[in-house]
């Protein structure tokens, strides 16, 4: 048994095993739910939202309390707080994602020659596991999404968020499910603010043999390791940071508009974290630049950086407002510094020149690259129009960047006789 297993309180596992098995209970009737019960209850997700906002809201103001008197930075109270327009855009996310249509179950992949035909299904995991930072709307995220694809959850979010979430499963999540027929009990949140539950979250590969985990920096990494010991199977990403790379003929106004469309919100993963601009113009355009990131209230790291070049500056709660500057000499060197570097989040180029885009581009092996667009784009509901479970950056094969009901599935190859398909 591993030091981190044996850390977990008995309590704790035995909470989150609990959670577990009546997820697994819950998701049975998922899976044989109809599309229309599925959307019925996401559209109910929605209206209970918004009728018991009060009481969300209420909830949240005392996560923020006690945020604000713990220390925590700016930043990541921005992160925490549920306002009206928050509202409103989480309750358009569930209309929307209701509104997609189904996955089919059953794809053809090929009729062949001996009268067999051969199909790819899709078939739930069973119970995924999503552990999370202290981003409320998340856990609205993250249920809806496991209920689109017809999977049981178990949710794990920080001790910051947790009456914030609490309220959400119970005045909205659980009351919507119920209306629709399905069974409450196929989501469940973790009730214990202990850390260790995140621990214990990544050790049942037997009910939860999936977790996405949110969140970037030292813990991240470690939970993705204690799930390999355990192996149980993780998307993540531990890092993150935008990169933007400014080249020779990019035009200045719209640099300022790309910094300033990436600097929205400094406590997210994609927000710009590393600028570098062309040596060519560097001397020409820093100064606008520094101008801009100071009228956002932003500081500039500029060369010699008693830091590593990709520093991730959103995990800084205290120089969460700032973005490092340095030169590159053209598009490839630009991409294989945000290739070596940073974390291979996301990279853009500011350009005109299709040859210089496609150079940078074609060398960015990242989970996104953007071409005259910013980073924040590297977001489920902006890049692909649904919310996100969360960000994969793995460099094997398997779903990368936002990670949406579309990839909570198993792959199952059904050969069957053709005639049976024409009945």
């Amino acid at each position: 048994m591993s030091r981190n297993e044996m850390s977990v309180p008995r309590s704790v596992q035995e909470a989150v095993h609990a959670c577990a098995v009546r997820a697994t209970q819950g998701s049975a009737a998922l899976a044989r739910a109809s599309d229309v019960e599925i959307d019925t209850a996401l559209r109910a997700m929605a209206e209970r939202l918004l009728t018991a906002r009060d009481v969300v809201t209420a909830a949240n103001q005392d996560d923020l309390r006690s945020a604000a008197s713990n220390g925590m930075s700016a930043a990541l109270q921005d992160r925490l707080r549920l306002t009206g327009p928050r509202f409103e855009d989480m309750a358009a996310a569930l209309r929307t994602l209701a509104d997609v249509p189904h996955e089919p179950r059953d794809s053809v992949l090929e009729e062949r020659p001996d009268g067999l035909v051969l199909l790819e299904r899709r078939r739930p995991v069973g119970v995924i596991g999503a552990n999370f930072e202290a981003r409320p709307n998340v856990t609205l995220d993250v249920a809806s999404q496991f209920l689109k694809s017809r999977n049981g959850g178990v949710l794990r979010t920080g001790s910051a968020a947790l009456r914030s979430s609490q309220a959400l499963v119970t005045h909205v999540i659980t009351p919507a499910l119920t209306d629709a027929g399905l069974n409450p009990d196929a989501i469940q949140l973790v009730p214990s603010e202990d850390r260790a539950a995140a621990h214990a979250l990544v050790s049942l590969p037997e009910t939860v043999p999936l977790v996405i985990l949110r969140g970037s920096g030292d813990s991240t990494r470690e939970l993705g390791r204690e799930a390999a010991r355990h192996g149980v199977r993780t998307l993540a990403h531990a890092d993150g940071g935008g990169v933007l790379y400014v080249a020779r003929d990019a035009d200045e106004k719209l640099v300022h508009e790309l910094v300033v469309s990436s600097l929205d919100r400094l406590g997210v993963c994609n927000r710009l974290n590393l600028l570098l601009i062309d040596r060519a113009v560097h001397d020409k355009l820093l100064p606008g630049i520094l101008k801009t990131l100071e009228d956002l209230g932003i500081a500039a790291s500029l060369p010699p950086h008693a830091h590593a070049r990709g520093y991730e500056w959103s995990l800084d709660s205290e120089h969460a407002a700032t973005v490092t500057i340095d030169e590159a000499d053209g598009p490839v060197q630009a991409a294989r510094i945000a290739n070596e570097e940073t974390s291979g989040l996301a990279a853009a180029i500011a350009t005109h020149d299709p040859d210089t885009a496609d150079r940078f581009m074609d060398a960015y092996g990242g989970s996104g690259v953007f071409w005259n667009s910013t980073t924040r784009l590297l977001d489920g509901f902006k890049l692909l129009r649904l919310p996100e479970t969360g960000i994969n950056i793995d460099r094997v094969p398997g779903p990368r960047g936002p990670v949406t009901y579309r990839d909570l599935y198993l792959r199952q190859y059904v050969v069957r006789p053709a005639a049976s398909l024409r009945r």
